[in-house]
């Protein structure tokens, strides 16, 4: 939903309807994970993607068809339709699209939904609705995955709906500036926190949505890092990376690293087990952080820091794809 947000916006700003069509399942390899989005607007345009290309054309036909009046569809593509060549999927999986045309007050609820809270609700008839399965909400959101349910004698789509994952850097420094403009790229949100005010200034570093001049302890219990939040520590100073790193460690945060050099982690780490932080928790910080890509820059040290959280959080290795087993999308969005 975040990557069509604004365009649905400006598409109701200007009195248009709007068509969605959401991926509600996948076989086999697919180019789009399940819960991807392509919008329509009654004026022609679109927002999204379905399928990275491969059937757009087609899924855009039924949302013109659904917007003229025509009920709700569910559309099934892959390598074994009749018209394989022309609409089929050439990784060889299937998916499902539903394609319809939602009210503009279910709209606003589901934006609403995003900004405000965690919730999953169902897509078609009942969209908008709170799923009242909590147990089951709870496991949908932290592995950020939207699917077909059979719930109370009926087949729904919950879909996740949630904030974007946030970004917490500690050192206003210039791999910062670099993390905070390619994370912004991917929707992330962006907080870049230094106790040194003339560091922390949108001069310095005008990609991060939140600036916070402030002790790590200060920080942390501002920003409240759940699962949903990767913690990077580039300060290079003891007074702020023990505490920074403790601190994180202490919460939910995903993934939680530190740049600096070898010797320098092993320091690190000397230290925080004289400040009496458990072995096991110490061993889950990615220091140095980021994946072995011969990164020098700082735009080159902030993709290889990024491309580990991605993985971390989809629970990859960071290894090349053509020696990695499985799927090669994830559902994590």
């Amino acid at each position: 939903m975040r990557e069509i947000k604004a365009d649905l916006e400006r598409w109701h700003a200007a009195g248009e309807r709007v068509a969605l069509a959401t991926v509600v399942a996948t076989r086999r390899s697919a180019p789009r994970p399940v819960g991807s989005k392509l919008g329509v607007s009654s004026g022609g345009e679109l927002a999204g993607s379905v399928s990275g290309g491969c059937v757009e054309n087609e899924v855009y036909g039924a949302a013109q068809e659904v917007l003229a009046g025509a009920p709700p569809r569910l559309l099934t593509y892959g390598i074994s339709d009749d018209l394989a060549l022309e609409v089929g999927l050439p990784c060889g999986g299937e998916i499902d699209v539903w394609v319809e045309a939602p009210p503009r007050e279910t709209l606003e609820r589901l934006a609403a939904a995003e900004r405000d809270a965690r919730l999953v609700v169902v897509s078609g008839p009942d969209a908008g609705e709170e799923l009242d399965a909590p147990e089951l909400a709870e496991e949908l959101i932290r592995g950020g995955r939207s699917r077909l349910l059979e719930l109370e004698g009926r087949t729904v789509f919950a879909d996740v709906v949630a904030p974007p994952p946030r970004l917490l850097v500690f050192g206003a420094v210039d791999t910062a500036e670099a993390l905070c403009r390619a994370a912004k790229g991917l929707g992330w949100t962006t907080i870049v926190a230094d106790a040194r005010g003339k560091f922390a200034t949108e001069e310095r570093i005008p990609s991060a949505d939140e600036l916070i001049v402030a002790w790590p302890d200060e920080v942390l219990a501002r920003v409240a890092p759940d699962h949903a939040t990767a913690v990077v520590v580039l300060t290079h100073d003891d007074r702020f990376d023990a505490p920074a790193l403790a601190g994180a460690l202490e919460t939910e945060a995903f993934y939680v690293g530190a740049l600096g050099s070898r010797r320098n982690q092993e320091r690190r780490r000397e230290r925080l087990l004289e400040a009496g932080v458990d072995e096991d928790q110490i061993d889950r910080i990615a220091g140095p952080s980021g994946l072995d890509i011969g990164a020098s820059t700082p735009a080159e040290t902030a993709l290889s820091i990024l491309a580990e959280i991605l993985a971390r959080r989809a629970g990859r290795s960071g290894g090349p794809l053509k020696e990695a087993g499985g799927r090669i999308h994830t559902d994590v969005a």
